[in-house]
């Protein structure tokens, strides 16, 4: 059986990765892709808590829920990233100072 703690290893890796591309990259869908490594560690937490709790499946609940939310919020993201493309023909957010004209 693998110890709780490994779990927690892999998921801390998973968070600082995610962490390092939101902060230092430049393009938007990089920083969405750190995002969704951030999430996805959050996920691995619930999924690795909940198999330690033999009584509840909250874990992989919320687990499920989480992963439905991020499918929705990265749709919405590659739409508003489509179209500000399309406006502004760049998807760097610091050359992004207006949302109007």
């Amino acid at each position: 059986m693998i110890p709780l703690a490994h779990f927690m290893l892999i998921s801390a890796a998973l968070f600082c990765i995610g962490l390092y591309a939101v902060l230092s990259k430049r393009n938007a869908i990089m920083i969405l892709i750190g995002i969704e490594f951030m999430l996805n560690a959050a996920i691995l937490n619930f999924v690795a808590f909940g198999k330690y709790d033999k009584l509840h499946m909250g874990g992989q609940l919320f687990a499920l829920f989480a992963i439905v939310l991020a499918a929705a919020a990265v749709a919405v993201s590659l739409a508003i990233i489509l179209n500000v493309y399309t406006y502004y023909k760049n998807i760097d957010p610091t050359v992004i100072d207006q949302l109007r004209d």
